[in-house]
């Protein structure tokens, strides 16, 4: 096979992913990222639109119409992320206006057969997303020789959490089909990765978050096809995916909020107050777990907890809830001079006076001058249970004003990178709501109440 040898443009188009659920919401954001576009380019062939699959499944085939209509001259994108039924979910597609269908890869070679013929016979470009496919240069290959037009690398929202990139895969699939295919790449890219995917063999930039989360959809794209122009990654605090070594900062990008609603609303160890409350942040902490489990009044396991601790620990104690109080200020003083950042008390602490002196995050359920004595009966760095959840060695324990909640260690990138994305979503709502609209307007609550 002789490889086909591209000229590579100046520019890749860059496709506007909008993974949303409401329509009216989408074309605002497509507006503003259509006009960043045309601001840097001044070319329409490089602004694509793509509905989400969320969009199309919330909307239906009238989302298409209406993005046609909207962007008449704009080539317009459905990820209809088909499985079965090739030949129809082109058409369908396809009448409703769109220019390119995505399909899944992984579906049968019979539907893949069947949708191409279909988008060649409604003159439409098909596109396959390689997304859970399980030898990906393999299947590119074969999708290349039925007939696909571009080959979709896609590392999906429930990846991107886990730290994986789209832009290694992207040099393997280069790599291994002819060229007659293009390739796209789509997973979290943003002004510092698009770049790297561009040269690393992409044709077609996908931009879904970095976009649709930005509070001004506008600058980002701009800024993403200033370092695509000048060939180098332009820094981004925003849309950034965390790994193992950077937790710390991760979670303290996040409030507690946002580290419950990425769990489902869990996690909270419930019952806890803090022992003051400072200016907004001062109360914030993160750290991975030391566990003490001890009984009311014996102090002793919690302070030899403290020479267990490393730097950035948090101390967590089972103290049966007790309401004699197993911590103090000397405690707190010797947890600031190891780098403890935090305790967490399921009994009760003393001192408050001097711990609000010292701003130290501490979080009891009970507050009484009341010490008890170093009985020595307790255990440090085992399973305890504190406010009816398990806390094991090393999870990860997030505090601030609102309360207190733990992470399981083995999901704690996954659920700090979920965090994040919380807060972005809700960062772009601040400036709809900025912008004149409400929270119940912006999130369509009357469209989406339970029908009665």
């Amino acid at each position: 096979m002789v490889k086909k040898q591209k000229v590579k443009p100046n520019l890749p188009p860059i496709q506007i992913a909008l993974d949303l659920l409401d329509l009216p919401r989408a074309i605002r954001i497509a507006e503003e990222a259509v006009k960043g576009i045309l601001q840097e380019t001044d070319d329409n062939s490089r602004a694509w639109v793509e509905l989400g699959t969320p969009l199309i499944k919330s909307e239906g085939m009238n989302a298409i119409r209406e993005m046609r209509v909207k962007f008449p001259q704009l080539t317009i994108v459905a990820d209809m992320k088909t499985m079965d039924a090739g030949s129809t979910e082109v058409e369908m597609a396809a009448k409703a206006g769109a220019n390119i269908i995505f399909i899944l890869g992984c579906a049968p070679d019979s539907c893949i057969s069947e949708a191409v013929l279909a988008a060649k016979k409604y003159g439409v470009k098909l596109a396959a997303d390689l997304i859970s496919v399980t030898d990906p240069a393999k299947r590119a290959v074969e999708l290349e020789e039925m007939g696909v037009d571009i080959i979709n690398i896609h590392v999906g929202l429930d990846q991107q959490v886990l730290g994986i990139k789209p832009v290694e895969l992207v040099t393997k699939i280069a790599a291994a089909i002819s060229g007659k295919a293009m390739i796209s790449a789509a997973g979290g890219l943003n002004s510092e990765t698009a770049v790297q995917a561009w040269e690393a063999g992409a044709d077609i930039i996908i931009l879904g978050g970095s976009l649709y989360k930005a509070a001004s959809p506008e600058e980002s794209v701009r800024k993403i096809i200033q370092s695509l122009k000048s060939g180098k990654p332009i820094a981004s605090k925003e849309f950034v995916k965390y790994d193992a070594e950077h937790l710390v900062e991760a979670f303290m990008k996040v409030s507690t909020a946002n580290v419950s609603d990425a769990m489902h609303r869990t996690g909270e160890l419930r019952g806890l107050k803090p022992a003051w409350v400072g200016a907004p942040g001062e109360m914030r902490f993160a750290g991975p777990a030391v566990t003490v489990r001890t009984y009311n009044g014996d102090w002793s396991a919690p302070v030899q907890a403290i020479d267990h601790a490393k730097p950035g620990d948090v101390l967590v104690i089972d103290a049966c809830q007790g309401e004699i109080a197993v911590w103090g200020e000397l405690a707190t003083h010797s947890c600031i001079s190891k780098g403890v950042v935090a305790v967490v008390i399921d009994g009760a602490i003393r001192d408050l006076d001097d711990i609000r002196k010292l701003k130290f995050p501490a979080f009891a359920r009970h507050f009484t001058p009341t010490a008890g004595e170093p009985k020595g009966f307790g255990e440090i760095n085992a399973p305890i249970e504190i406010c009816g959840r398990k806390v094991e060695p090393g999870d990860w324990i997030i505090g601030d004003e609102s309360g207190v909640v733990v992470v399981p260690g083995k999901n704690a990138m996954e659920m700090a990178n979920r965090a994040i994305d919380v807060l972005e979503r809700e960062n772009r709502i601040r400036e709809e709501i900025k912008r004149g609209s409400t929270l119940g307007k912006t999130a369509y609550l009357q469209k989406w109440d339970v029908k009665k």
